[in-house]
């Protein structure tokens, strides 16, 4: 499949997406899963776990399993905190950048030095973390210390003593703000663009922008620079790339090092929303940013979408705190099966599929016969339940990771050396 016709299919999908997201608005009467204020909050949800992903992109693509995402946010949003409150939002940037950048250096050295197991360091630097956050925030937040007069406690640092620049559209989502009146005619298709449009561009944090902007930034420096060449090849097969006279090791030093930087800025950004450091912030995003990375197959488009999946669902929970809004994704689930069972129905009957189907007949009418009979579940769980319980609407971002990757795994394709330990000169 050409460039041009992914590119091409990827925008049919959104508009898709975009229009059954609308039919299910009017047909539940659930005007917050499109509105402005929803996608708005997806999009704040969605950045620290995107940029977390990103991090986990860089660190495997060069061959190097990084679970220690979470432990490197961790280390951001302390640091960005720490700087954040006596220099301001500049000084929070470069700390909590700089702060994960040490966490990937640390997980570096153990593995790529050392040959540690992948997966021990990046356990050892999810417990380090919050435990040398901890101890620095009982030396220096300590009562009577300046910080503690700022406002600082043993799990808070005092508020940054500057905001962020927020942007906004002009005429579109500020002063007049047609988009705000378009998106209360509650008009099919029509209000639900503008509330989508609105979410996205109405006072946006500064940070958002960047952050979306390394999306294909990441793209054009891995996929179209001999530096990203090099970087991949390290991560595929570093025994190749050493032959040709490539220096491995300088790679995944790099890799991991961008990796935990990724992930510290993913802690600056939940610390910029806050306005502080608050302990235990991260609560898991770092783990959610990995599952959206390998939902993504480990590329940029695919995190994007993996990340501003799980915002999506955080937000829709955030905002139907009484679990209305949340019972429409059953809805929406039924109808994305019956489409699913409408295609693969019509690739049955297309000229020349029966002879296709000798072998794998009994598995594809399994798979339709599944799609109706989930189809048919949810829609009627739907129609008899009024609202979910708190505690199955608190967990369903959690259920929608799960299956999105149990999903995902049928098509995955991870780098061919990402964890395999890598020395100098030996055959592997």
């Amino acid at each position: 499949m050409t460039r041009t016709r992914k590119y091409h299919l990827a925008l049919i999908g959104v508009a898709a997406a975009i229009l059954l997201v609308s039919l299910v608005r009017v047909i539940s009467g659930a005007d917050v899963i499109t509105a402005s204020g929803t996608f708005s909050s997806a999009l704040l949800l969605a950045v620290p776990i995107g940029l977390a992903g990103l991090g986990g992109l860089w660190a495997e693509r060069a061959g190097v399993v990084n679970i220690g995402l979470e432990g490197m946010m961790v280390l951001g949003t302390w640091f960005a905190g720490w700087a954040g409150y006596q220099w301001g939002w500049t000084a929070a940037l470069v700390a909590g950048l700089a702060a994960g950048a040490i966490g990937g250096l640390i997980h570096a050295i153990a593995t790529v030095t050392f040959g540690v197991d992948h997966i021990i360091s990046g356990v050892a630097i999810n417990l380090l973390g919050p435990g040398v956050t901890r101890f620095l925030s009982e030396v220096l937040f300590k009562e009577g210390s300046k910080a503690n007069e700022a406002g600082a406690g043993i799990t808070t640092s005092p508020a940054l003593s500057s905001k962020v620049p927020e942007l906004s559209l002009p005429l579109l989502s500020d002063g007049p703000d047609w988009l705000r009146s378009v998106e209360s005619t509650e008009w099919f298709l029509v209000a639900d663009l503008a509330g989508i449009l609105r979410g996205l561009t109405h006072n946006v944090n500064l940070m958002v922008i960047v952050a979306v902007l390394l999306l294909p930034l990441t793209f054009f420096v891995l996929w179209h620079t001999s530096f990203g060449l090099r970087l991949r090849a390290a991560g595929e097969n570093p025994w190749a790339a050493e032959s040709l006279g490539m220096n491995v090791y300088l790679m995944k030093y790099l890799a991991v090092t961008i990796s935990g930087a990724f992930a510290g800025l993913g802690g600056v950004f939940l610390v910029f929303e806050a306005t502080k450091y608050v302990e235990g912030q991260t609560n898991g995003k770092g783990f959610i940013g990995l599952a959206a990375m390998i939902f993504g197959n480990w590329r940029p488009g695919g995190l994007a979408t993996g990340a501003a999946l799980f915002g999506y669902a955080d937000a829709l929970q955030l905002r139907s705190q009484d679990g209305r809004a949340i019972t429409t994704v059953l809805l929406f689930a039924a109808l994305l099966l019956l489409i699913y069972f409408g295609m693969r129905l019509r690739s049955m009957l297309r000229p020349g599929r029966p002879a296709e189907l000798a072998d794998r007949g009994p598995k594809e009418y399994a798979k339709m016969g599944a799609a109706v009979v989930g189809a048919g579940v949810l829609l009627w769980l739907w129609l008899t339940v009024d609202r979910l319980p708190n505690e199955l609407v608190n967990i369903t971002p959690h259920v929608l990771t799960l299956l999105v990757l149990l999903v995902a795994s049928q098509r995955l394709r991870m780098p061919k050396a990402d964890g395999v330990r890598y020395r100098r000169g030996e055959q592997h």
